[in-house]
């Protein structure tokens, strides 16, 4: 790709979001109820390629449950409020009931944010015995039982979660990279070292770069996690001044998969993390070079949502540097309603699967496999497109 000149002695790429392409056509067309949207890693198959993100205003084992049953998988994330309070509910609906007014922290200090109420929901420790109660009962209810961890607390924690023996682990942060430099002061972890110890297959991320998502992939993790900052909720790219727009990252992890392949033999599922609404956006995703995608404030608009429409990142009550957002979405419908339809709403923000099946469909591919060789456009941004709205 041509560099760009930013000014004298420094270049930089033009990247992509999947608001600036569209998939074009092909020359037939099919019957949506004809297309498969199958996703498999590894020994599980699911018949729909939505992880829901390990967000609390996101995923319960409740709703990690209804996410099994619907097709997909729901991550519930062990550093979360499930794994630090024997009940959360409370909690949960003081969060959801919090003013988020623009405007309310205008000299008064009030919590716009959210910040400081996040920080005394999360200010107890994590439970190792919750963490196993949390698994055994989304494993009892005929879950798929797919959690997530950050790198930084992930050999702390890594005894128990070898004792609960998930089905899928999540190795997942802001930005997660193969090789940590530390001046000593603590142990960094071996991604490496770590993935070939554990019996469950391990996606880890984010990363948002060709390098980054091919030294992730050497570590012998089964996927990866693309996407830095691209979520409504997270102040990443604001706060830290990283990230890359969506379509590109995917298609540059897209191209560290295939030279990973040509070395090893070894196909690495690229999972696309944030930045998508609607089945249309997954389409994108996918024709970029995703096998699947991580839904989080989509999904937050559901009737089963933890937290009443209420969604944050697990950066947000970050003790020292928060990077996110405490946000609400409104209520759309039941989780199957927002997945699987039927939809009400002429915005593709329910029956995302329907979406994506009617995007393969009018475009004339059989197969998330075949839709990943779909031609892309570039158009204008949404910014300055004429009637775009988002």
């Amino acid at each position: 790709m041509a560099e760009i000149e930013i000014g004298l002695g420094k270049d930089g790429r033009r990247g992509y979001s999947l608001d600036e392409v569209l998939i074009v056509p092909s020359r037939r067309t099919r019957d949506a109820d004809d297309v498969d949207v199958t996703w498999q890693i590894d020994a599980y198959q699911f018949p729909i390629p939505v992880i829901a993100a390990a967000l609390d205003g996101v995923t319960s084992p409740t709703t990690a449950v209804e996410m099994s049953r619907l097709g997909g998988a729901g991550a519930l994330h062990l550093e979360g409020l499930w794994c630090r309070h024997e009940d959360p509910t409370a909690l949960l609906e003081r969060i959801a009931a919090h003013d988020l007014r623009d405007g309310a922290d205008d000299g008064g200090g009030a919590d716009r944010d959210g910040v400081a109420l996040l920080r005394e929901a999360y200010a107890a420790p994590v439970r190792p015995d919750l963490i196993e109660q949390r698994i055994a009962e989304i494993r009892e209810a005929g879950g798929t039982v797919c959690v997530a961890v950050s790198p930084s607390t992930t050999e702390s924690l890594l005894a128990t979660i070898k004792k609960a023996e998930p089905d899928l682990l999540l190795i997942q942060g802001t930005v997660t990279s193969a090789e940590h430099v530390s001046d000593g002061t603590h142990e960094p972890l071996d991604l490496k070292h770590l993935v070939r110890r554990l019996e469950v297959p391990v996606i880890v991320g984010g990363c948002s770069s060709y390098q980054a998502a091919l030294h992730l992939m050497r570590t012998g993790a089964a996927g990866i996690l693309v996407g830095v900052g691209t979520g409504r909720t997270s102040t990443t790219r604001r706060v830290l001044g990283v990230g890359s727009p969506q379509a590109t990252a995917i298609a540059d992890a897209r191209a560290a998969r295939m030279r990973h392949l040509d070395e090893t033999g070894v196909y690495v599922h690229v999972i696309a993390d944030g930045g998508m609404t609607t089945g249309g956006d997954i389409a994108k995703a996918i024709v970029c070079g995703a096998d699947a995608v991580v839904l989080g404030a989509p999904l937050a608009a559901a009737d089963e949502a933890p937290a009443g429409g209420a969604v944050w990142s697990m950066t947000a009550p970050h003790p020292r540097l928060p990077r996110g957002r405490l946000r609400r979405a409104k209520r759309l419908g039941s989780l199957e309603q927002m997945l699987l339809g039927p939809s009400d709403r002429a915005d593709g923000r329910t029956n995302i699967i329907g979406g994506l099946r009617k995007a393969m469909a009018v475009s004339g591919y059989a197969t998330l496999k075949e839709l990943q060789k779909a031609e892309l456009m570039v158009t204008a941004p949404p910014s300055v497109r004429p009637g775009a709205q988002r």
